[in-house]
């Protein structure tokens, strides 16, 4: 134990199996970091629940690792990026969350490593955070579907690994001399759209109408999406979910303490 200070070892573990009636997600927290890899990810679902939180008077930062560049084929990434980030500005305002950072990893090609650990844990000790939020890294989503993104199924364990990063200051020590402090306050990390979904976060006809705001705000990443019908979606997900946890509406997490 360094200085003979104690140390704190933190562990990762997910609270129900998959084949457990999920259970209400813990409200009793003031700070989320939202973490995903493109705009518009957050919006598949997680959306509903920030305006929830922000309507609860909860402090929500959304940080994107990237700037969704490669994400429009119609589109050159330097202009991509430009537009993306604009979108992704209204979405979050869309559902009350006031606060939006852009990391600078490549889209489409985001590798695990220390580069991401360290900005990852960077803004865990800037921001502080109760709670840190992403969506899905698993192979699949909740109900099947294509096989997950690689940024997706990349980011998550970065982002896992990043809690436990910043709870220590003898990793990362550079960002002690910028001021970033340890930050052990992470309760626990939550990720949406999971088929291993463990907590539900319960919504009302206001927090879904939002979430289905923040989508429509992806304006031209949507327009290049043939025949998707975002509102459709959103609203048979938030169902489906709700049987589920046994109330109307509702979007499901994977959630993993901390």
């Amino acid at each position: 134990m360094p200085g003979g200070a104690p140390f704190r070892s933190v562990c990762f573990m997910t609270q129900t199996t998959q084949n457990s009636a999920p259970r209400p997600l813990p409200e009793d927290w003031e700070r989320v970091l939202a973490v995903v890899a493109h705009p518009d990810d957050l919006e598949f679902g997680a959306s509903s629940a920030i305006h929830r939180w922000t309507a609860q008077g909860k402090d929500v930062v959304e940080l994107l690792v990237t700037k969704g560049e490669a994400g429009i084929d119609s589109l050159d990434p330097g202009a991509c990026a430009s537009l993306r980030m604009a979108e992704q500005r209204a979405s979050a305002a869309a559902v009350g969350a006031a606060t939006v950072e852009f990391l600078d990893f490549p889209d489409g090609t985001l590798e695990y490593g220390l580069p991401l650990r360290r900005a990852l844990a960077g803004a865990i000790r800037r921001h502080r955070p109760d709670v840190v939020v992403s969506i899905n890294f698993r192979e699949y989503f909740d109900g099947g579907g294509g096989f997950n993104h690689a940024d997706h199924r990349v980011l998550g364990p970065a982002l896992l690994d990043a809690v436990r990063d910043a709870a220590n200051r003898w990793v990362f020590i550079e960002q002690l001399v910028e001021g970033q402090e340890p930050w052990s306050g992470v309760r626990f990390a939550a990720f949406g759209a999971s088929p291993s979904a463990t907590h539900f976060v319960e919504l009302d006809e206001d927090d879904l109408a939002a979430g289905i705001a923040s989508l429509d705000a992806h304006e031209v990443y949507l327009a290049n999406l043939d025949g998707f019908d975002q509102k459709t979606f959103l609203r048979e997900a938030a169902v489906r979910a709700g049987e589920r946890a046994g109330v109307p509406l509702a979007t499901l997490f994977e959630v993993f303490d901390t």
